[in-house]
């Protein structure tokens, strides 16, 4: 748990020594987390609304405050992914583009749509729907990181937590969020399936196009996670 929140927030936690299993059960953490940065948005939400701030500044601000809790990195992930599946070339030549590190137009493009979407869904939402999109976001990562999913690089991120995830934890930890959406609505249980299909898409997706998984795909599935639930809930 203290290595999930050392990488998913700005928390000063240190973690010393990392090897893959002790990725492997971060990765399984860190809806845990998603929990906490969803009360964490709800608390903003509330304190913006008693200050009566119009409801999509209030969005736009939460995501904001969201960006710097986890120091972007996830919204970083999104527009490499995003630049990496549109430029033409080889898995190398995508590759070489994520991890140039500037944004391109696909990434550009891509943030202003999510984001955008994100901070005009969030102030509409229940707030038990708002700490739900959170953790289905952050269980993303374990879709991600199943069993006989390859890392695209011999390094870095994907390459630690590649193949960490059993799939009966993952298909149970998608239940439970399942399971959860029930009392806030049959849109709730939608949203959280639809988040899993898209986010097993994009794994297959980047896995023919990139050779596997990378960080930057990690921080793509949170955020399409996160926009589905928010979006159809």
């Amino acid at each position: 748990m203290k290595l999930a929140l050392s990488w998913l927030t700005v928390l000063p936690l240190r973690v010393d020594e990392v090897d893959r299993k002790a990725a492997g059960r971060a990765i399984a953490y860190t809806p845990i987390v998603g929990v906490l940065l969803g009360a964490l948005v709800v608390g903003v939400l509330e304190l913006l609304a008693v200050c009566d701030i119009s409801p999509l500044v209030a969005g736009f601000l939460a995501v904001g405050v969201v960006a710097l809790a986890t120091r972007g990195m996830h919204l970083d992930g999104l527009a490499d992914t995003a630049d990496g599946l549109g430029c033409y070339g080889p898995p190398e030549r995508a590759l070489q583009v994520m991890k140039d590190g500037g944004a391109g137009p696909f990434g550009v493009v891509t943030l202003i749509v999510v984001l955008g979407a994100q901070a005009a869904a969030l102030p509409n939402a229940h707030w038990g729907v708002v700490v739900l999109a959170f953790a289905t976001s952050r269980a993303a990562f374990g879709v991600c990181c199943m069993q006989n999913v390859p890392a695209a690089r011999p390094e870095g991120l994907g390459a630690l937590v590649a193949g960490t995830q059993h799939p009966m934890l993952v298909v149970g930890t998608w239940v439970v969020l399942a399971a959860a959406g029930i009392p806030l609505g049959w849109r709730a249980v939608v949203g959280v399936a639809v988040a899993g299909g898209l986010v097993w898409l994009l794994v297959k997706h980047t896995g023919k196009r990139f050779g596997g998984i990378t960080g930057d795909v990690l921080g793509a599935a949170a955020e399409i996670a996160l926009l589905a639930v928010l979006v159809i809930a």
